[in-house]
């Protein structure tokens, strides 16, 4: 006689959880689950009712399960979800919900817990938590610390993109250590030859002003329009001054009209 073991439906629900509500970027989704940025809105409601089933027995179901709570707009109940993944160890779930911190977005605003979430996130290598990290501004008493966050972002920007780019931008603004122009530069290109849309604006200007490197304005212009061609705004108008570079200001130095070529 046929049985159906309680093991294998908790696996198809945590099948279909992965289908509607995995995280492209979490550190703990299989190779094989895709993944998505956004939950589809058809599929938020059945997204709660399989993840809330497979969260008994899995961390990143719990995880996903507060994605269909945030994406519902249920914030107090997304919260306790990652809340009970973090505790876990979901690295994901610790930036989600120190993001939640950070904000005050269905809990009460408290910098200094978001900072212990994404450090504790950076600490065991989630790039997204040393970036947040290293954005998050000092406040309630609590002054941040750019030198361990430029720390963390080093050991994550071994192999992500976004921890090279924000790590590139510590490094070039002199920011929790040396400014290096030419070490910017160089984690700019990694993260640029990844498709990253800030680190190609950012080659586009260090190309074009000869910063950290050769002076090249036919590579400026080419890392500029990929960068436009992912939606980056400031390479866009980083291309609209290559076209128009004369600017023909009135008296009072207000800028009256470009000249292009």
């Amino acid at each position: 006689m046929a049985c159906t073991s309680p093991v294998k439906a908790q696996s198809a629900d945590l099948v279909l959880c992965d289908r509607l509500a995995a995280d492209p970027s979490d550190p703990d989704k299989p190779a094989d689950v895709k993944g998505a940025p956004d939950i589809a809105q058809p599929d938020i409601a059945t997204a709660i009712k399989y993840c809330a089933i497979a969260a008994r027995s899995s961390r990143r179901a719990l995880y996903q399960l507060g994605r269909a709570y945030a994406a519902n707009r249920q914030l107090p109940e997304a919260a306790a979800a990652w809340r009970k993944a973090a505790d876990k160890g979901s690295t994901s779930a610790m930036v989600e919900l120190g993001v939640l911190y950070g904000t005050g977005s269905g809990v009460t605003k408290d910098e200094a817990q978001a900072r212990k979430l994404f450090e504790r996130a950076g600490e065991a290598g989630n790039p997204r938590g040393v970036a947040n990290l290293a954005a998050l501004s000092g406040g309630a008493g609590t002054p941040s610390d750019p030198a361990r966050a430029r720390e963390l972002l080093a050991k994550a920007a071994e192999t992500n993109a976004e921890a090279q780019y924000q790590l590139g931008l510590m490094m070039a603004n002199g920011t929790g250590g040396p400014k290096d122009d030419a070490g910017a530069r160089n984690l700019f290109e990694k993260a640029a030859a990844q498709n990253h849309a800030g680190a190609l604006e950012r080659m586009g200007a260090f190309a074009q002003e000869g910063r950290g490197g050769p002076k090249d304005s036919s590579a400026a212009k080419a890392y500029y329009e990929r960068a436009a061609a992912l939606g980056d705004e400031d390479a866009r108008q980083a291309l609209k001054r290559l076209e128009c570079p004369y600017a023909i200001k009135d008296k009072r130095g207000n800028l009256f009209t470009t000249l292009c070529f």
